[in-house]
């Protein structure tokens, strides 16, 4: 069973290479309110829709303070070609190995079609300016979630 993180912990430190081929630690965002949602794999239907809704609701987000940025397991090349095909204008984050994906409780078991797998759990954490977890959200859905946790945030 992976841990689930909790309003208050710290949010677990990482520096990742993205989709650009840079590397991005979340040390570097300190000061900033920073949305990190963890999705599966790019380019399926279900992570495109979550990603076109984060990518739509951009300009309100960052109005607000808030950095987004998207957490997989795929390649900086395959994350290269989502963010191209579907002109996401954030940063996408290659955890290849997963060890982030686990330190935040995002990867682990899960249904899938009604039998248990290990794999990536869609989740969203709201990490504030000081490095703590505000919201852990696990097992969202793709569709609709952006709205849910804009209408949470009191964004408009």
């Amino acid at each position: 069973m992976s841990i689930k993180l909790q309003e208050g912990d710290a949010a677990p430190e990482f520096t990742l290479p993205t989709d650009t081929g840079d590397e991005l630690a979340l040390s570097s965002l300190r000061g900033r309110k920073v949305i990190l949602y963890a999705y599966p794999k790019a380019m399926t239907p279900g992570c495109t829709k979550q990603a076109c809704d984060f990518r739509d609701s951009l300009a309100s987000l960052q109005k607000e303070g808030y950095v987004v940025l998207g957490i997989s397991p795929d390649s900086p090349e395959s994350l290269a070609k989502f963010v191209e095909r579907d002109a996401l204008t954030f940063p996408l984050l290659a955890d290849v190995d997963k060890k982030v994906l686990a330190a935040y409780g995002a990867f682990g078991e899960k249904k899938n079609y009604g039998r248990v797998v290990q794999g990536v759990i869609r989740s969203t954490f709201v990490i504030d300016e000081d490095g703590k977890i505000e919201k852990a959200l696990y097992n969202v859905k793709a569709t609709g979630h952006v709205e849910r946790l804009r209408k949470e945030l009191n964004v408009a």
